[in-house]
């Protein structure tokens, strides 16, 4: 079987492996939520009490490096770091994902728009574990801040 990103949305453009694995759908599964900016759905992917660290390490979004847990803590996130945001597109450029495995990461970009116009693109690398459930776990998202903010444009 393989996976299908037009049947989670159309902000997602994947140029990476598309076997059926149970990392590799919740990604796809998250990736939707958020370009719908809808946090009920988000929280569907993820376990009660998984721990998100985007980016990994101290951030703006997480002084401490300590990343967010549970469902609150990945609540709080979303509401500093994606409901402000007016769109997204992913672009996934490959994945890795073991059969057999529970992890897979996905190495891609995330471009933010703003509803002013501006926008900023992030290249990094993400982590997903799930559980024998196919709920996230884990999500390890690598990049870093100062690279992106040196991405921002102003609209044209």
């Amino acid at each position: 079987m393989t996976l299908n990103p037009a049947d989670y949305c159309d902000a997602i453009e994947w140029h990476g492996p598309l076997d059926a694995h149970p990392a590799r759908e919740a990604a796809l599964r998250s990736y939707a939520a958020v370009s719908r900016k809808d946090l009920a759905e988000w929280l569907t992917v993820y376990s009660p009490d998984a721990l998100l660290e985007d980016p990994v390490g101290p951030s703006m979004f997480d002084m401490e490096g300590k990343g967010h847990r549970g469902h609150a803590g990945i609540s709080a996130f979303f509401e500093a770091a994606i409901a402000p945001i007016d769109n997204f597109r992913f672009v996934v450029r490959d994945s890795f994902a073991n059969p057999g495995s529970n992890t897979c990461a996905n190495i891609g970009q995330i471009r933010t728009a703003f509803a002013d116009g501006s926008h900023t693109t992030t290249d990094l690398i993400m982590v997903y574990t799930v559980g024998d459930d196919g709920l996230i776990v884990s999500m390890r998202a690598f990049w870093e801040p100062e690279r992106t903010m040196a991405t921002f444009a102003k609209p044209d």
